[in-house]
């Protein structure tokens, strides 16, 4: 038997359970662990050489309090000799072992990066979702944010980073990166993701955010004329397009279409506004609302793990609830 630290008992011994620990309990519960670790696995350092790798499964809990916490890889392995929860989380008896350093934590991002496993975790994760019943096929709302880049060139290269570009949104300029997103209309769960440089326009990714099996597709106004691009006029799709407001304003207010267009408008206001969530949890709640590293291929990387950890956030009642009735 295992004989704790006095920390850990005292821990252990606190009534009060902090919304770290809560969080990280439920995501212990609704993460897929199995499904992500064995499509991992297969790429991962067998420990043949060398000294031997960190346990697979704990390098990826660090990851995913790296990503959940907004923390770089100084700033995880920090965290986690700090913090209890997050000890417990990955695993960590300080007694026994030390945490794994920000180079063996690099080390795992990068291999991520390279065999394209991010975007696969996300299948994992919408593969559990789907097989729950959450994850829906019929429609699809797409929609695009930009994610900025340090636009200074106060630098070691003395130049900004040249897979990022500026564009303008209403009257301001931004420089950096665009995550487009293909959204479950049902559930407003993610089930895409393609990362561009921001100048990139919104409408031609369209074809790029969609599984191939969608009946409408919910887009607001920087999408029209959608349905006449080559890579889409074949397909058999409705698609409810936001009318633009100079095209409503021009409506007389004494006209009787008035208020059926604008109450149509609003109707399909309501179904897009489900992308905005997965936005919401992945700048906010995750606080990333900058790009953390140089380059589209990392940063999107990063985007697929982190819409795959806000997919699980947003069916978290739902999943606990299957897990409780399995659990019983």
């Amino acid at each position: 038997m295992k004989q704790i630290s006095f920390s850990e008992a005292e821990f252990a011994a606190k009534k009060r359970v902090t919304r770290r620990e809560r969080f990280l309990a439920e995501m212990e519960k609704v993460v897929p662990w199995q499904e992500a670790l064995s499509v991992i696995e297969p790429y991962y350092p067998k420990g043949e050489r060398g000294r031997p790798p960190v346990g697979l499964e704990r390098i990826l809990r660090m990851v995913l309090a790296q990503q959940w916490y907004h923390l770089s890889d100084e700033g995880v392995e920090d965290a986690v000799t700090d913090s209890q929860s997050l000890r417990d989380f990955v695993g960590i008896d300080l007694s026994r072992e030390s945490v794994p350093d920000a180079t063996t934590v690099l080390g795992f991002r990068h291999l991520l990066e390279e065999h394209d496993l991010t975007k696969v975790v996300l299948d994992a994760v919408n593969g559990k979702l789907r097989a729950a019943g959450l994850l829906m096929s019929e429609g699809t709302i797409a929609d695009a944010t930009i994610i900025p880049a340090p636009p200074s060139v106060k630098n070691e290269a003395k130049a900004r980073d040249p897979e990022m570009h500026q564009t303008k949104k209403g009257n301001q300029w931004h420089f950096g990166m665009k995550a487009h997103i293909g959204v479950d209309a049902e559930s407003g769960l993610v089930h895409t993701v393609v990362g561009t440089a921001a100048n990139v326009a919104d409408v031609t990714q369209t074809a790029e955010v969609l599984h191939g099996e969608e009946k409408s597709v919910y887009l607001d106004a920087g999408y029209t004329g959608v349905e006449k691009r080559e890579d889409l006029k074949d397909r058999d799709i409705d698609w409810p397009v936001a009318a633009k407001r100079s095209k409503l304003k021009a409506i007389p207010e004494e006209s009787k279409l008035g208020p059926l267009l604008r109450r149509l408008e609003s109707v399909k206001a309501s179904i897009r506004s489900k992308v905005e969530h997965p936005f919401h949890i992945v700048k906010n709640l995750f606080g990333h609302r900058k790009v953390c590293y140089k380059g589209l291929k990392k940063n999107t990387a990063q985007l697929h793990i982190l819409f795959a950890l806000a997919n699980l956030v947003i069916a978290k009642r739902q999943l606990l609830a299957l897990h409780s009735q399995g659990a019983s």
